[in-house]
């Protein structure tokens, strides 16, 4: 070290040579040449008087010593200096900085964070320390100089007029300045400790030196030290002088700390809470938990987990503090590095590097020290601050070596998997949300929490000490609950005492906190307050805002000094908004960075920026209102940075917030105002959006800070009914925000919390929130200080009615508190503490609130420890608790399901013990108790006590005791006592050790008990289940309730409720030896219906046995023996029990299956084994079912039916008593066995029915059974299909002789069968149908079977379809049917559908129909096809389909067709007909060779109709008339010529939808003038022209003699129709006349009614859809009563309203053979209707008044005229208004066929008269009550009518209210022998699969969409 002294002689006479002021300045020597500018140090400035010269040069005094260090001294004059004249600048600058060295002392650590200011600053006089620091300052660069001189003007009280020339010199640089550089060289050495000199080798440049233990320890003994004292200077206590802007006490409060994983400390329980709030700073004794996992090998890597603010950096820096103090003693050496500084490093780095280079470099030997840090690395901590804020990803797959270079990331991640320094400990820091991929899954995870009350009032009584304002702070936090709630963050805590430090004074109670409602407005304060003299520095605040944003936008996080205006960065550090440090770029290089004090700052100044700046849009604002999910991917690699920018958007968003935007924009509060209404817009477009959890959060956070009730009003209206939040963090600023909004919505909201960490206090939100209904969270991070939390929130949150907290830690103490709370909470439904491991104590403690939450439905303890003695005190509480229905006990479930009472409101908030009085000992008798206790380990001693529990407590609906260990003795118990515990249900004692001999004591037990419905033990699937019927007082209930199903909501019970008691021992392993002990057990049971004993090993000799104990055991409807290796001989002694049991109706048995059922009456049996319906026998009497004759059925599947044991059989069956059904079933069946069982027939004189299916039969079998006909007289029906399945239906011996059927499909006859089978067939005496379809005749075999077919006495129909024919088959049919008188039609189709049809009548037909389609006929076809046609002089009808038959051929057809005498219709339908044209289609019939009497064209039918007369005749007026009119030049002439000709005998002529043109027109007026015998005219549905129309008016005007006319539904407007009127006049002779579907106005009426006058004749008249309205209904009734032979009146869509309707009701019953009468859909109202009840004329036999506004009392009135019609047939009352007011008779209507009264609200009670009312109509066909409300009461009376209906055909009921069980009912009434065809039940409540088996046992119920009604063949 040396020294330069230079004289005081020296000294002044530089000083006299220069003036006043001196510049003393030194260089470094050896660098001057080469850096001349680079080392200026300032050395001393003074201001002296000349007569200081006089001091001695000698002295002391008179010698200054500058700066020690390598450089030697020299004198220079500063050029800036001679430039300032009089005042020497930098002597002023030294002196007033003098007088506050602590300040500067600040100021250049600030600025030189890494610069060691050891020894070599105490400097004992001030002067030279001054000049010393600015030295330092200098050599820095000119950026960092002129950052500290704005400092210096902006900080200290600097005058005037020395301001100006310090910024004017050096704040904006100069010629001198600008030429400094700042060399690598020339950086200070940041890491080294005073004294100590630093290598210049890396530690990795040269070898390693082998050294001595000794040495190495002490070298490493050196550096330990050295890293000690570098961390106390580093992080020691820094105390701010007073008077700065930041000069308050750095207060610290340990946070929340709380253990998240399996790795808690051995002496901390998991989700312990860690920082004692009251210890005092210092003292902080549960920080070294952070270091006691468990982890004792491997890595110990510990996670601190918290949000931004939460003070993650500051406990990292707290750390080194304790340890550099000796506190954290378990570490040697303990390392800190942050990764926003470690991301600036671009190169690769070892281990060694990263300590040494980067953090401290040993004095020497780095190999040894590096080599003792491996050694003892349990001993080293190191801590890596900011893990979030990783930019680069680490891979998880490493290829490179362990000691190989990496980035820092990646030798982090070796660390933490300790493939480098194992053994050692990593902690890191980071927010949530955000880890690396690298970071090991069982490291320790630690969540920071921050503040809580306690914290928050230790840290602002702290923060206030020895201030007056202490307690009104304390004051204005706890009035205010949403600045308190921000408090819990602790950045924000300290920024809100920052702000309430300078806004209490002078202002009142609760103003300074009305000023911080935000957090944005907190900061805004901050600045407020930090602004120097209460002035708002606009510019600088604008550049730190573009400075913070352009990093957010680039991730950058430092800066350097050119990234920041040097008045920025001046301003920044005055006001402690930004910090410096030293970064490390890399080995041996550094820099100086600058950042924000808080990452959260630099957000909000960035957000300052977006809104003030000018140069930001309102679009782009817009932009960056964002809202960001937490879920981030752990290989997510951008750097998280704008997670707070849309908050303090939103928040500057605030109206309050105007006016400080406002100043600092520059501009006026309306542009400012804008600005605000888009970010305002902007969440508002976010509200409406589905967002995740993490996104709702943030969003709630957004609109709270804006303070807009209208937007906070429209996201919580926005919000979803239930909000789920799954896995990621939520602290108790989320939840207050959330609460927060909440507080604006008036619907209720479910809250879902899964997985979330959530910070212990976190409840506290909630206090008061209304909306909350239903609450659950589910974490394993939930512990006593969550439960003790939600305790106090729960009370104030009215509205909730679902707790939950499951999968929690909670212990006795967390339970404690909850107990206290819950009864305070009287309107909760639900509680579920699920899954928390709850012990003994626990549980009960729970279970003792049960009365005192009267509202409570449900309690899940599940997944708790319970012991048996709790158990069976759980099990008392649920018997003595009133409102328990349910406990449940199985496996991991303890559940209490409650029933409340039905209290009123006063009652539920009223006084505990008046509530439980006589009203909850009513309501304990009426209550009914379900006990489930499953594997619960119970015993014999524990069921005797769990008896006496129950026979003091309520009835029970079940009780399941299964899977404990009860045996035989603890099951009879339960069984004797199951009579008097009143079990509603079930006793369930399976898997509980029962053996065989236990099954008899258990049967001998509940032989006595009059309740039993079944008893089912298996011993091989370890089953005892006993079921009970309701009391017999219950069972009366049960039987009115079935009376009267409409009070009756069935449902289908999965266990269905018996009448007759089951039981069921099945896989018992019961053999023949204990059947007698077992009947003696059941002989005492008391009325046993159902017996199954399948499963065991009866054998053969158990059946013969069990054949003759039988009749001991009484009338059982059901036995079941399958699986018990019975054979067929076995059966044949159950045959027998047919004669000797009453009860005995059906035997089935299936040899491959081991299936053998005896049973009763079980027709229902399907069902009732599905569990679907229930037999309800009461229903059945109410309905007046009887008795029915059902027959025994036996039934024999899956055997070898061989010819002898058919013998054997037959033989057995001849016994069997009443009609007998016969079922069987085998693979093959001989035709020995048939033929053997064929001949037994006669002998069985009960057989009613035959049935062999699923076997394989032999090609000779259809001629065996076509022989029965004669062998069996009895036999009515033989169906045999494909060979597989053959029916023979028998007649009972009551009926009468009738005709047989024969149903031969599929058996595969040929023409060799055909002679054969008619010779058998022959022998029957009346064959009504024979069916041959889907054989293999073909047109050989058809001829020889129309051959032969005069020899079968065939009666009705022949079906020869799907058998190969060909047209030749046809022209067979036509050359042969003459032969055959019978014949009545015959039907061939020879496309797709291949059907052939004959029908035939008993007597001979003189009038026959063929029908003929799809035939394919060719030109070759015709001349046959008219010869044969020529010959069937019987024909009267041909009917010829898509035939082929083109007009050349049907013109050839017409021409060759000739007969001797008779009438022929022809009618074609080919799709050339509709495109044809009406002339050409004249222009066939003109060829036709006999007169043509009738034509009808129908183009869009494609139909041509021509009835034919023969012989050709011809009138000689028509001759007359054709030689008159005929020009014989023309071709029309010459066809209207022919036409004359052919058509003079044409009585109807009828054109339908065909176009009309004015050709045809004047065609057909010619043709009308010769037709003298016309009678019927009919144009429908045309389009006629004009000119075309006025043709055909005049030609109809000269067919004087017509009788029909309808032109009804042609397009014609009301000229047209006004012309066509003209056609009748003069139509005297008219009987019916349709008109519908056409304009009649008032002139057109009028028209009408004149010619209406003159039709005295008239019978039909039909104005349908006219609209002629009430005027033309008053003109058509004057006219009415002039009609005396009028029989139809069709008047339905006219508009005619109640005068209309009054007049036609006055005139109607002047028609005195009125017999239709159609005034539907008309608003005619009641009035007409009860004028229609006054005169309803005597002979009406149709009304239809559909849609006629009628109510109940026309209705009502026309029912009662209607009473006792003898003529009406139809009735159409639909879509009228009929509630209370069904039409209902009491004489009948005997003729009555169809009643419609679809969709009139007819309901149960209506219904009721209007269903007896059908039993007085014995002709009634069809029932239309669809869409209408008939429930299960009004199919109950259909039901009950439905039998003694036997003209009825169909019932509609579709879109009703029936249940199944009205169904079930209807089944029952189709059952009795009721000849309904369907019953449409489409779109009732009943299920597909109950519809489906329904169905299935009825097909007649109908339950599709679709009409599935099966269509009768033509003919029959």
């Amino acid at each position: 070290m040396t020294t330069k002294v230079i004289s005081w002689s020296q000294f002044l006479s530089n000083m006299n040579r220069l003036g006043p002021l001196v510049h003393i300045i030194l260089f470094p020597g050896p660098r001057l040449k080469e850096q001349p500018r680079s080392g200026i140090l300032l050395a001393t400035v003074l201001e002296e008087k000349r007569e200081q010269a006089e001091l001695s040069p000698s002295s002391p005094d008179s010698q200054l010593t500058c700066l020690p260090g390598p450089c030697r001294a020299g004198l220079l004059m500063d050029p800036i200096s001679l430039q300032l004249g009089t005042e020497n600048l930098c002597g002023c600058l030294v002196r007033l900085l003098s007088k506050d060295p602590e300040w500067l002392s600040a100021k250049v650590k600030f600025f030189l964070p890494n610069m060691d200011l050891g020894s070599g600053d105490q400097s004992p006089d001030p002067t030279h320390r001054v000049i010393q620091q600015l030295n330092k300052l200098h050599t820095q660069g000119q950026s960092t100089w002129q950052e500290f001189i704005h400092c210096v003007c902006m900080e200290l009280d600097v005058p005037l007029d020395l301001e100006v020339p310090l910024l004017s010199t050096w704040g904006h640089g100069d010629d001198f300045s600008r030429q400094l550089e700042v060399g690598e060289e020339s950086q200070p050495d940041s890491q080294l400790h005073p004294g100590l000199k630093r290598p210049h080798q890396s530690c990795g440049s040269s070898p390693r030196s082998k050294q001595c233990k000794k040495q190495q320890q002490e070298l490493a003994k050196r550096y330990l030290q050295l890293l000690r004292t570098s961390a106390r200077q580093r992080y020691a206590n820094r105390t701010p002088r007073p008077g700065q802007p930041l000069a308050f006490p750095q207060v610290y409060i340990p946070p929340i700390l709380q253990w998240s994983r399996a790795s808690a400390p051995f002496d901390t329980q998991e989700g312990a809470i860690t920082g004692d709030p009251k210890a005092e700073d210092g003292s902080d004794v549960n920080i070294r938990d952070l270091f006691n996992t468990k982890a004792n090998r491997g890595p110990r890597v510990t996670v601190l987990l918290g949000k931004a603010g939460m003070g993650k950096t500051t406990l990292a820096h707290r750390l080194c503090q304790k340890w550099a103090d000796g506190q954290l003693d378990r570490f040697q050496a303990l390392f800190l590095f942050e990764f926003r500084q470690l991301n600036v490093i671009t190169d690769f780095l070892t281990l060694p590097q990263l300590l040494f280079d980067l953090y401290l470099r040993p004095e020497a030997g780095p190999e040894a020290v590096f080599q003792y840090l491996k050694e003892n690395a349990n001993g080293i901590l190191l801590i890596f601050d900011g893990l979030d804020e990783v930019f680069h990803p680490c891979s998880s797959k490493e290829t490179a070596g362990p000691e190989d270079p990496a980035s820092a990331l990646t030798l982090f991640s070796r660390l933490c998997r300790g493939t480098l320094l194992p053994g050692c400990w990593v902690m890191a820091t980071s927010r949530p949300g955000k880890l690396p991929a690298c970071l090991p899954t069982e490291a320790a995870t630690v969540h920071m929490w921050g503040f809580d009350g306690r914290r928050v009032e230790e840290y602002v009584g702290r923060f206030f000490s020895n201030q007056p304002s202490q307690e009104a702070a304390l004051a204005e936090l706890r009035a205010n609950r949403r600045l308190w709630s921000m408090c819990a963050v602790p950045a924000l805590c300290r920024v809100a005492c920052l702000c309430l430090y300078h806004l209490l004074p002078g202002s009142s109670p609760g103003q300074s906190a009305a000023l911080l409602p935000t957090m944005t407005q907190n900061y805004v304060q901050m600045v407020l307050t930090l602004s120097p003299r209460g002035f708002l520095p606009a510019e600088s605040l604008l550049g730190l805002g573009e400075v913070a944003l352009r990093g957010l936008e680039t991730g950058k996080v430092i800066f350097s000094a050119g990234d920041i205006p040097p008045p920025v960065m001046a301003f920044g550090a005055a006001l402690g908004l930004m910090t410096s440090f030293c970064v490390c770029t890399g080995p041996g290089h550094q820099e100086t960075g600058y950042a924000f004090t808080h990452l959260s700052l630099q957000e909000f100044f960035a957000a300052l920026h977006l809104m003030a700046s000018p140069e930001v849009d309102k679009d782009t604002l817009s932009q960056h209102v964002t809202l960001t999910s937490r879920w981030v991917q752990r290989t997510k690699a951008r750097l998280g940075l704008l997670d707070h920018l849309p908050t303090f958007l939103a928040g500057l968003a605030s109206c309050a917030c105007r006016p400080f935007l406002s100043l600092l924009a520059q501009r006026d509060e309306a542009w400012v105002g804008t600005k605000q209404a888009a970010v305002v817009q902007a969440l508002r477009k976010l509200a409406t959006r589905r967002l995740t959890g993490p996104k709702l959060v943030e969003l709630c956070h957004c609109v709270g800070e804006t303070q807009v009730a209208e937007l906070a009003g429209f996201t919580a209206q926005s919000l979803p009914h239930q909000m789920p939040f799954h896995n990621f963090l939520l602290t108790y600023a989320d939840l207050a925000a959330l609460t927060n909004i909440l507080g604006h919505r008036d619907a209720p909201i479910h809250l879902d919390f899964e997985g979330c960490p959530l910070e212990p206090r976190c409840p506290e939100a909630l206090a008061g929130c209304g909306q909350v209904e239903n609450l659950s969270f589910k974490s394993r991070k939930c512990g006593d200080a969550f439960a003790e939390a939600l305790s106090r929130s729960l009370p104030t949150m009215g509205s909730l009615k679902k707790l939950g907290l499951a999968g929690s830690k909670i212990t006795a103490q967390g339970i404690s508190h909850l107990v206290q709370a819950l009864p305070l909470c009287p309107q909760l439904e639900e509680i579920s503490f699920r899954d928390n491991q709850l012990k003994d104590w626990e549980v009960l403690n729970i279970v003792k609130v049960l009365p005192c939450l009267p509202r409570l439905q449900k309690l899940d303890l599940s997944l708790s420890n319970v012991s048996v003695s709790t158990l069976l005190s759980l099990t008392n509480v649920a018997v003595t608790c009133p409102t328990v229905r349910m406990l449940q006990v199985r496996k991991a479930d303890l559940i209490f399901l409650l029933s409340p009472p039905t209290e009123t409101a006063t009652e539920l908030h009223g006084d505990p013990d008046l509530r439980g009085n006589a009203n909850q000992r009513k309501e304990a008798q009426r209550r009914s108790l379900a006990l489930r206790l499953q594997t619960c380990q119970l015993g014999v001693h524990d069921v005797e006590v769990l008896i006496a529990q129950l026979r003091e407590g309520p009835h029970l609906d079940e009780v399941d005791l299964s899977g404990n260990r009860l045996e035989d003795e603890g099951c009879q118990l339960m069984a004797e006592a199951s009579a008097q515990l009143h079990i509603a249900r079930k006793l369930d004692l399976s898997s509980n050790g029962l053996s065989l001999a236990g099954v008899c004591r258990v049967l001998r037990a509940v032989s006595t008990c009059r309740t039993l419905a079944e008893l089912h033990v298996s011993l091989l699937h370890k089953t005892v289940v006993l079921k009970f019927a309701p009391e017999p007082e219950e069972q009366e209930v049960t039987q009115k309730r079935a009376a009267f199903p409409e009070s009756l909501t069935f449902q289908m019970p999965s266990d269905p409720l018996l009448c007759a008691p089951r039981i069921r021992l099945t896989h018992c392993a019961l053999q023949a030896q204990h059947l007698e002990h077992l009947c003696k057990a059941l002989g005492g049971s008391c009325c046993l219906c159902h017996l199954d004993l399948s499963g065991n090993a009866l054998g053969d000799k158990g059946a013969t046995l069990l054949a003759q104990l039988l009749p001991g055991l009484g009338a059982l409807q059901s036995l079941n023996l399958s699986e018990n290796g019975l054979s067929l001989d076995a059966v044949f002694s159950l045959t027998q029990c047919f004669s000797t049991l009453p009860w005995l109706l059906h035997l089935d048995f299936s040899s491959e299956s081991q299936r053998v059922i005896l049973r009763g009456d079980g027709r229902d049996g399907d069902l009732l084994a599905a569990g679907s319906l229930p037999e309800f026998q009461a229903g059945a009497q109410f309905l007046g079912f009887g008795q029915r004759r059902i027959s025994r059925s036996f039934c024999l599947r899956e055997c070898q039916l061989e010819p002898h044991s058919l013998s054997r059989l037959c033989e057995t069956l001849e016994k069997c008593p009443g009609p007998l059904e016969v079922k069987l079933s085998c693979k093959v069946l001989s035709d020995q066995s048939l033929e053997t069982l064929l001949h037994h027939l006669p002998r069985l004189p009960e057989l009613s029915l035959l049935q062999l299916t699923e076997m394989e039969l032999s090609p000779k079998s259809p001629l065996l059974l076509a022989d029965i006909f004669s062998l069996c007289p009895r036999v009515q029906k033989v169906d045999l299909r494909s060979l597989h399945h053959v029916t023979l239906h028998f007649r009972s011996s009551e009926e009468q002789e009738g005709g047989c059927c024969g149903r031969l499909t599929g058996c595969g006859l040929s023409r060799e069968h055909v002679q054969p089978l008619c010779c058998l067939l022959s022998k029957c005496e009346d064959l009504s149908q024979l069916d041959l379809s889907a054989n293999l005749l073909g047109d050989a075999g058809l001829r020889c079977l129309l051959e032969c077919l005069p020899q079968v006495p065939i009666s009705g129909s022949l079906d020869l379809s799907h058998n190969g024919i060909s047209q030749e088959s046809v022209l067979c049919l036509l050359e042969t049917l003459p032969s055959c008188p019978h014949v009545r039609e015959a039907s061939v189709n020879l496309g797709s559908k291949q059907s052939f049809w004959i029908h035939f009548s008993r007597q001979e037909e003189a009038r026959k129909t063929l029908r003929l389609s799809e035939c394919s006929f060719g030109p070759e076809h015709v001349p046959r096809l008219a010869t044969g046609l020529s010959q069937a002089l019987w024909l009267t009808e041909l009917t010829l389909t898509q035939c082929f038959l083109g007009l050349e051929q049907l013109t050839i057809l017409l021409g060759l067709l000739k007969w001797p005498a008779g009438l022929l219709t022809l009618r074609v339908e080919e799709p050339w007909v509709g495109k044809a044209g009406v002339l050409k289609l004249l222009e066939v019939c003109a060829q036709a060779s006999g007169n043509v009497t009738g034509i009808s064209i129908s183009e869009t039918q494609q139909q041509l109709c021509i009835q034919l007369e023969f012989p050709h005749q011809e009138n000689p007026e028509a001759v007359a008339l054709r030689l008159a009119h005929c020009d014989l030049g023309t071709h029309h002439s010459l066809l209207a010529r022919q036409l004359m000709e052919t058509c003079t005998r044409l009585r109807q002529l009828s054109l339908s939808q065909v176009n009309l043109c004015e050709a045809s027109a004047l065609l057909l007026q010619s043709l009308l003038l010769s037709l003298s015998e016309l009678k019927n005219f009919r144009l429908t549905s045309s389009c006629v022209s004009s000119n075309g129309l006025a043709h055909l008016t005049s030609g109809l005007s000269h067919c004087h003699h017509l009788e029909e006319l309808d032109l009804s539904n042609n397009q014609l407007g009301e000229e047209g129709t006004k012309v066509l009127m003209g056609a009748l006049e003069g139509k005297c002779w008219l009987k019916r006349l349709d008109l519908s579907h056409l304009p009649l106005g008032g002139s057109t009426l009028a028209a009408l009614t004149r010619g209406l006058s003159h039709m005295t004749l008239l019978q039909s008249l039909c104005l349908s859809h006219n609209q002629i309205g009430d005027t033309g209904a008053q003109n058509l009734a004057a006219v009415l009563p002039g009609l005396p032979e009028l029989r139809k009146i069709d008047l339905s869509t006219n508009g005619i309203g109640p005068a209309g309707g009054a007049q036609l009701a006055e005139c109607l019953p002047l028609c005195r053979h009125l017999e239709e009468l159609m005034l539907g859909f008309n608003a005619l109202g009641d009035p007409t209707a009860l004028g229609l009840a006054r005169g309803l004329p005597r002979h009406l036999r149709v009304l239809h008044l559909p849609s006629s506004h009628l109510g109940p009392e026309g209705v009502l009135s026309l029912g009662q005229a209607l009473d006792g019609c003898p003529h009406m047939e139809e009735i159409s009352l639909a879509e009228n208004s009929l509630a209370g007011g069904a039409p209902h008779f009491h004489l009948g209507l005997p003729l009555l066929r169809q009643i419609d009264l679809v969709s009139c609200e007819i309901d149960n009670q209506t219904a009721k008269p209007l269903t007896a009312s059908f039993v007085l109509c014995p002709a009634l066909e069809e029932i239309m009550l669809s869409w209408n409300l008939l429930g299960d009461e009004a199919a109950a009376e259909l039901a009950r009518v439905l039998p003694r209906m036997g003209r009825l055909k169909r019932v509609d009921l579709e879109k009703n209210r029936i249940t199944a069980y009205g169904a079930w009912l209807l089944a029952e009434g189709l059952a009795q022998g009721s000849g309904i065809q369907v019953i449409r039940l489409w779109n009732n409540p009943i299920p597909p699969d109950m519809a489906q088996r329904l169905q299935s046992q009825e097909p007649r119920l109908d339950f599709a969409f679709f009409d599935n009604q099966p269509q009768v063949p033509q003919g029959t």
